[in-house]
């Protein structure tokens, strides 16, 4: 499983098991697994004695990308990825379990 981050041309952040599509030595797409939406926010602080403040705290959320969809492989054209990077270790933990550790 390559568990992997992609940032979109939509500004959505998916994480999935992705998998090049490759025809002729040229990747003409992407597969994603299981693709999951990431939402991240930034909480804000308090000045408060009692709780210590974190300044980075960020809460996140995934769910199912196409939300109405019943398809667990979705395929996506090149041209509408901007980029595909490493997820940090605790979110590609959070999809194992949201996705049930799923591994076909």
């Amino acid at each position: 499983m390559s568990i992997k981050l992609a940032l979109l041309k939509s500004g959505e952040q998916v994480i999935a098991d992705i998998k090049e599509l490759v025809s002729n030595d040229k990747v003409c797409g992407y597969l994603f697994k299981t693709p999951q939406i990431v939402f991240a926010q930034q909480l804000s602080f308090s000045l408060s004695e009692s709780e210590e403040i974190n300044e980075n705290s960020v809460e996140l959320k995934m769910s199912p990308w196409i939300l109405l969809s019943a398809d667990e492989e979705v395929p996506v054209p090149p041209d509408y990825i901007v980029t595909i990077v490493e997820p940090v270790t605790e979110v590609v933990k959070m999809y194992e379990e949201k996705v049930g550790g799923k591994d076909n």
